[in-house]
C-alpha cells in the first residue's frame, strides 16, 4: 500500500485526487509553482514543495523538479492528473527508472497512443472500428489530393501528434486540400515539433462519444459505458452527459465490449477513454486518452465509482474491486466546465475571485479550487470549475443544472457561466438533438456583441 503519493498538477484535479487519497488513509504531496503558493490544493495537501517559476514549461512540465519532490518528501508513486505530463511516455520511463510508481498506464501504452497513425493502427488490429482514412503518415500535397478524391470529400487533415483541435484542418473539395494540407502540417510542426500528416473522411454530422475503459494490466477490463462529448468550441468540449442521449443500450453493450476486450487484450492498466465519432449508428475511432478525462465525474456519478481511488489501486497492484456486472447506470449526468473567460470572444479573463459560492443540494457536485480572494494566475489553462449534476433521468438532470447555475457566484472575473444559461433555453439541448458542429454554429448567431 502506497503509503504517500505526489500530485504532479494543480487546481482542481489536483484537489480530486488529494480527496481520493484522504480516504484511502493515504499522505500527499503537492508541487506547485510560485504562482500557485496560495492555491487550494498546496492547502489541502499534507505536504508541498515549490518546483520553479510561474511558466509551465519551468515547473508543472520540470521533470527534474518533480522527481526531485519525490525524493525529498519521501513520496513513492505520482499521480499526474490530466493535462502537463499526463501523457508524456518519456517522463513516465523516468519516474519507473527511478523506483516510483506510476498512476497510470505503461509508457508503451502512452507512447502507442500518443501517435495517432500508430494508434489507429493499432485499434483496428484490436478489432475496433475506425473511420476511412489514410494508411500511415502522407508526405505530399499530391499524395493528399489522390486520397481527398478517392475517399471522396470532404476530408480532414490531421497532425499525428496533434491534440487539443491543433493540426487540424478540412478541405471541403479539392480546391481547398493545398491550403488545409499546408496549414495543418505547419501547426503541427509548430505546436508538436512534427509536421507528419494523416487524412481521414470528414463526417458532416457525426457526434462524438467516447467509451470509458479501465484495466488491471493484467489482461482483465471492464468498460464503464459512453459520455457524449458532442458540444464543443474549436474541439474543446464545453459541455458532457453520460449516458449519451443518442445511444441505444444494444449499441451501448457492442461498442462497450469491443473497447473492454481491445484494451485487455494489450495489458491495460489504470483508466483509459477511447474517442469515437459517431453517426448513422455506426461508431468510428478517433483517438484514444491515456489518463483520467475532465469529464470524468459523470460516469462516477452515474456508476457510483471513485475512479482516482480505483487507478491507485491498480498502481499498486491490486485487483480492480468491481466486475462488468456490477456496473449498472443509475440516472443521468451532466457537467459543465466553467472558464475564467469573456463572452463572445472567450478570451481568458484571469483576476481575484471577490466572491465565490458553490451551489450544493441533491445531485449536485462542483470540483473547483476556487475561494474568496483567489487571484487566477495568467499562466495556465482557464478552466476554473466543473459543475456536475446528477438526476433520475436526462429531463430531472436538465432541471437541476438550470438550479445549480442559478445558485453559483463567481465574482471578481467574467465567466462562460452565462453561455449554459443560453443553451438550457434551446430546444435541441432539451431534446439531445446536436452534434459536433452545433455549437459553432450557434454561437455564429447567438452570441455576438
Amino acid at each position: 500500500m502506497f503509503e504517500k503519493i505526489l500530485i504532479a498538477n494543480r487546481g482542481e484535479i489536483a484537489l480530486r485526487v488529494i480527496r481520493a487519497a484522504r480516504e484511502m488513509g493515504i499522505q500527499t504531496v503537492a508541487v506547485h509553482s510560485t504562482a500557485d503558493s496560495d492555491a487550494m490544493h498546496v492547502r489541502m495537501a499534507d505536504e508541498s514543495v515549490c518546483i520553479g517559476p510561474p511558466s509551465g514549461t519551468d515547473s508543472y512540465l520540470s521533470i527534474p523538479a518533480i522527481i526531485a519532490a519525490c525524493e525529498v518528501t519521501g513520496a513513492q508513486a505520482i499521480h499526474p492528473g490530466y493535462g502537463f505530463l499526463s501523457e508524456n511516455a518519456n517522463f513516465v520511463q523516468i519516474v519507473e527508472d527511478h523506483d516510483l510508481a506510476f498512476i497510470g498506464p505503461t509508457a508503451e501504452h502512452i507512447r502507442i497512443m500518443g501517435d495517432k497513425i500508430t494508434a489507429k493502427d493499432t485499434m483496428r488490429n484490436l478489432g475496433v472500428p475506425c473511420v476511412p482514412g489514410s494508411d500511415g503518415g502522407v508526405p505530399t500535397l499530391s499524395e493528399a489530393k489522390k486520397l481527398g478524391e478517392e475517399m471522396g470529400y470532404p476530408v480532414i487533415i490531421k497532425a499525428t501528434a496533434g491534440g487539443g483541435g491543433r493540426g487540424m484542418k478540412v478541405a471541403q473539395n479539392a480546391d481547398e486540400m493545398e491550403h488545409a494540407f499546408m496549414t495543418a502540417r505547419s501547426e503541427g510542426k509548430a505546436a508538436f515539433g512534427n509536421d507528419e500528416v494523416y487524412i481521414e473522411k470528414y463526417l458532416t454530422t457525426p457526434r462524438h462519444i467516447e467509451i470509458q475503459v479501465f484495466g488491471d494490466g493484467k489482461g482483465k477490463a471492464v468498460h464503464l459505458g459512453e459520455r457524449d462529448c458532442s458540444l464543443q468550441r474549436r474541439h474543446q468540449k464545453v459541455f458532457e452527459e453520460a449516458p449519451g442521449p443518442s445511444i441505444t443500450p444494444e449499441e451501448r453493450d457492442r461498442i462497450g465490449k469491443v473497447c473492454a476486450d481491445a484494451v485487455a487484450r494489450i495489458d491495460y492498466a489504470g483508466a483509459g477513454t477511447i474517442e469515437f465519432l459517431y453517426e448513422n449508428g455506426e461508431f468510428y475511432f478517433i483517438e484514444m486518452n491515456t489518463r483520467l478525462q475532465v469529464e470524468h465525474p459523470v460516469t462516477e456519478v452515474i456508476f457510483g465509482v471513485d475512479l482516482v481511488r480505483e487507478q491507485i489501486r491498480v498502481a499498486e497492484g491490486l485487483p480492480m474491486s468491481f466486475t462488468q456486472d456490477d456496473l449498472v447506470i443509475n440516472g443521468h449526468a451532466i457537467e459543465v466546465r466553467i472558464n475564467a473567460e469573456k463572452l463572445p470572444e472567450f478570451s481568458p479573463r484571469p483576476g481575484t475571485i471577490t466572491q465565490f459560492h458553490a451551489p450544493g443540494g441533491l445531485g449536485v457536485r462542483m470540483d473547483s479550487a476556487l475561494y474568496d480572494g483567489y487571484k487566477i494566475p495568467p499562466y495556465y489553462d482557464s478552466l476554473i470549475a466543473k459543475l456536475i449534476v446528477h438526476g433520475r433521468d436526462r429531463a430531472s438532470a436538465l432541471a437541476r443544472l438550470n438550479r445549480a447555475l442559478s445558485e453559483l457566484i463567481v465574482d471578481g472575473v467574467d465567466t462562460t457561466v452565462p453561455l449554459f444559461h443560453a443553451l438550457l433555453q434551446e430546444p435541441d439541448i432539451l431534446s439531445g438533438e446536436y452534434n459536433i458542429h452545433w455549437l459553432e454554429h450557434w454561437l455564429e448567431t447567438n452570441l455576438q456583441d
